[in-house]
């Protein structure tokens, strides 16, 4: 049998059950008595059960109704609870965020961004993955995240291009984006290196350093435009490790396996293994971009972009 109980017949139970007194109850809720009465009449017949009883002209409550009651009070705290639940992840203060992004961005821009949102809601699920701007780009055109962040820009060298130049990586159409940072290129070098002690170099001065390089397949846009870089500057990189992220290519460098190239910030590192020095080649700065798609609707979207 289903019951054609409503949430307003379960609340004038409860609260003549607490009050053990139709009268007062009825003031309680600004109903006439006769009212509340016929609500609990309705209710003792769907449930085929008595809930009250007269005993010695005494109101009180059959072991059915009891029963009934525990029963009434939790359903009336989760349809309170999943009120304010809707309530909540319509404001966006509940739900997901699918956020992606690149390696570069995980020791400055991405701990600031995320560390604002958590603060401002802190009971939003981070769905968090490294990714490269390619599959980020996919993602966001194919709507299975919310926000990319990402490098859309990339700095470009070589034949056609300015010095101050950029190549766009395209973006599907409809995506907005917004600049968060403008990061330039820097060396890596073992501290005991002998350009260590310099605090700018050229770029053509690591021309016969052995070099640890991203892998290709890890990221093809940086790795393509800082080869394009070292090429302009007169010469092809070296490649005698490779690695698939920052850390290790630190680690690398650190461990005296050769110098290289990275986007700052860089991760932080001990002074006495590796350096981080500038270059003074007029290169093109990478910016970096949150990319998402105005056509997402996710109340959880509108609450970042707000702390953005």
């Amino acid at each position: 049998m289903i019951l054609r109980m409503e949430l307003r017949q379960l609340r004038s139970f409860v609260v003549v059950a607490e009050e053990m007194n139709v009268g007062r109850a009825a003031t309680r809720l600004h109903l006439t008595q006769p009212s509340l009465s016929r609500q609990i009449a309705a209710l003792e017949h769907d449930l085929g059960v008595e809930l009250f009883a007269r005993v010695r002209r005494r109101f009180v409550m059959t072991a059915a109704g009891e029963t009934f009651l525990a029963e009434a009070k939790d359903l009336l705290r989760r349809a309170d609870e999943a009120v304010r639940a809707a309530q909540r992840t319509q404001r966006g203060e509940l739900g997901t965020l699918r956020f992606r992004f690149v390696q570069s961005a995980t020791f400055e821009v991405l701990p600031r961004i995320l560390g604002a949102f958590r603060a401002a809601y802190p009971e939003v699920v981070l769905d968090l993955e490294s990714l490269t701007t390619l599959r980020q780009t996919e993602a966001l055109r194919d709507g299975q995240i919310d926000v990319g962040l990402l490098r859309p820009n990339t700095p470009a060298a070589g034949a056609g291009t300015s010095p101050r130049g950029t190549a766009v990586v395209q973006l599907a159409p409809g995506l907005a984006s917004r600049v968060v940072s403008s990061d330039p290129l820097v060396a890596v070098l073992p501290a005991r290196h002998r350009l260590a002690k310099r605090k700018r170099l050229r770029l053509a001065e690591l021309a016969d350093e052995p070099f640890v390089f991203y892998s290709r397949s890890s990221g093809p846009a940086v790795h393509d435009t800082i080869v394009s870089f070292c090429r302009a500057a007169g010469f092809t990189p070296r490649v005698e490790q490779e690695a698939a992220d920052v850390q290790t290519i630190v680690s690398l460098v650190a461990a005296g396996l050769g110098v290289s190239l990275l986007i700052s910030p860089t991760p932080p590192s001990n002074p006495d293994a590796v350096v981080y020095r500038e270059l003074s080649d007029d290169l093109p700065p990478w910016q970096l971009s949150v990319v998402w798609s105005p056509d997402n609707r996710s109340p959880v979207l509108a609450r970042f972009l707000e702390v953005l």
